[in-house]
């Protein structure tokens, strides 16, 4: 059996007095792709939430890459995220900054000091995501795949075991979607990281079919078909 990089058994998801989810029962294990859906508001950004720390576990036993999150402390966050690649829809880069910098300002932060090691490493996840010709380009010169390639190398840096994409295509037209999605895919297979994939677009789901968690009604339900749903 796969060592598994997630496990979630009886996992529970509160914020002030409502319950967001509840008896969650989920397994992931290296490789594995899955889409995350659901209607707005039903619990898909804060799941991804509790998976990196922004928000805690109420109860259950829930094992990230690792790390039991129930009752983790906050000052051992930063180990956590470590493991784990986070891309977001609105790719929080810094614009001031160049493609090149916005990658070594992550190196930097999560530990890294030799130069030699931070500039193959840069130019590793760049070629991976298309983008060895766009280093020394701030973000407002690149478009918005491009951007969110800029983000999806960021989030490979450290060679997380675990990516989560929040809504990753949410902001784009839907051929550059279509990449975007296919990128992720093939990375995610290449580097054997698992990955937990958000989406509101179904189409991507029907041109990219993978099994699907799906958030209603408090509850998390693994199908291999999208349910018949409106958003």
């Amino acid at each position: 059996m796969q060592e598994r990089v997630l496990h979630i058994d009886q996992g529970r998801i509160i914020r002030g007095r409502t319950t967001i989810l509840r008896d969650i029962q989920l397994d992931m294990v290296p490789g594995e792709f899955l889409y995350l859906i659901g209607k707005t508001g039903a619990g898909k950004s804060s799941l991804i939430k509790a998976l990196y720390g922004e928000w805690p576990w109420e109860s259950g036993t829930v094992q990230v890459a690792g790390f039991n999150l129930v009752n983790l402390p906050r000052k051992r966050l930063h180990k956590l995220r470590r493991k784990l690649g986070i891309i977001f829809q609105d790719f929080f880069l810094l614009r001031e900054r160049t493609v090149y910098d916005n990658l070594d300002f992550v190196l930097q932060a999560t530990g890294w000091h030799s130069r030699k090691e931070k500039n193959a490493r840069i130019a590793k996840v760049l070629d991976e995501t298309g983008l060895s010709a766009y280093g020394f380009r701030y973000p407002a010169e690149l478009s918005g795949g491009e951007q969110q390639r800029l983000a999806i190398a960021r989030a490979l840096l450290n060679e997380p075991v675990l990516l989560l994409a929040d809504e990753p295509a949410g902001n784009l037209d839907p051929h550059t979607s279509d990449e975007i999605t296919r990128l992720i895919r093939n990375l995610a297979r290449h580097h054997q990281t698992a990955v937990l994939f958000a989406t509101h677009d179904y189409r991507l789901i029907e041109r990219f079919p993978s099994p699907i968690l799906h958030c209603a009604d408090g509850v998390l339900t693994r199908v291999d078909r999208l349910p018949q749903i409106t958003t």
